[in-house]
């Protein structure tokens, strides 16, 4: 699934870059390129964060 339109990132680039060590939006965005545009897509990349239990606590 498409997370985020802009950029053409899906949800397991997302997964793929929380597993690698990201823990928020900004980490992912520099990981792999969602949620860098508009922004609409940071919701549902908080939720992935938050489904892998890796949420940073700062």
């Amino acid at each position: 699934m498409f997370v985020c339109l802009c950029n053409g990132i899906t949800s397991q680039a997302v997964a793929d870059a929380v597993a690698a060590g990201a823990t928020t939006c900004n980490q992912v965005a520099a990981a792999c390129g969602a949620g860098e545009e508009c922004g609409r897509c940071r919701r549902t990349v908080r939720a992935i964060i938050s489904a892998t239990g890796r949420v940073s606590s700062g």
